[in-house]
Order: structure tokens, then sequence, then C-alpha cells
């Protein structure tokens, strides 16, 4: 069983930043894909990025791409989301997830989710 626990979300002016935190635990946690997902209000859920343990190789959607950051501290099994030049569009709830693949596409690809937290950028 794995458990995720995400903190840092909060409501920014638009251009601003935020850093999200996922504190991980649980058996085989160090095999797992670590990454985001986001939904919005009436959108389905949607891929964000995603980072290994070993290595710290990172794939990212098109949309962050540049002004997004994810990375991992293996020592304390968090990974991080470093949001910058935020807009309005980015406005949903953030959940971080653990998977098996490299970087998953679909919700059904992801087997361990957290309760998600509230990013709310404002024009």
């Amino acid at each position: 069983q794995v458990e995720l626990v995400e903190s840092g979300g909060g409501l920014v002016q638009a251009g601003g930043s935020l850093r999200l935190s996922c504190a991980a635990s649980g058996r085989f946690i160090s095999t797992y894909t670590m990454g985001w997902f986001r939904q919005a209000p009436g959108k389905e859920r949607e891929f964000v990025a995603t980072v290994t343990w070993s290595g710290g190789a990172t794939t990212y959607a098109d949309s962050v791409t540049g002004r997004f950051t994810i990375t991992r501290d293996n020592v304390g099994y968090t990974v991080y989301l470093q949001m910058n030049s935020l807009k309005p569009e980015d406005t949903a709830v953030y959940y971080c997830m653990a998977a098996f693949a490299r970087r998953p596409s679909r919700v059904s690809d992801v087997p361990y989710w957290g309760q998600g937290t509230q990013v709310t950028v404002s024009s």
C-alpha cells in the first residue's frame, strides 16, 4: 500500500509562483514513477508531470513545459512541483500520484492517488 499526502496549494495572482509537495510512503515506493495530475472544474483529470526516484528523469505536459519543474528528494521520499508564471487556466485541484508507467496518460493508468490540493490563480 502506498500513501501520498500533498501540501502547498493556495491562492496566487497570475504570474506568481507556488510549490506543491507530496510526501510518499509505503512498500516498494522507490519502484514507482511519481508525478502530478490536475482536475479543473467541469473537466477531466489530466497529466501534468512525472519524475523517477532513480535518475530523476522527468516528463511534462506541453501546457506546463517551461513553467513547471518537478523534482524529488530521495532521502525524505518527497516530490515537489514548482509552478512559475502561473495562469488562470492552471486553476485546478492538483493530485499527487504513483504509477508503474513512465508517463501515465490516463487516470486508469494510476493505482495510487493523494487527496488533492487546490490551486487557484486569479487574473
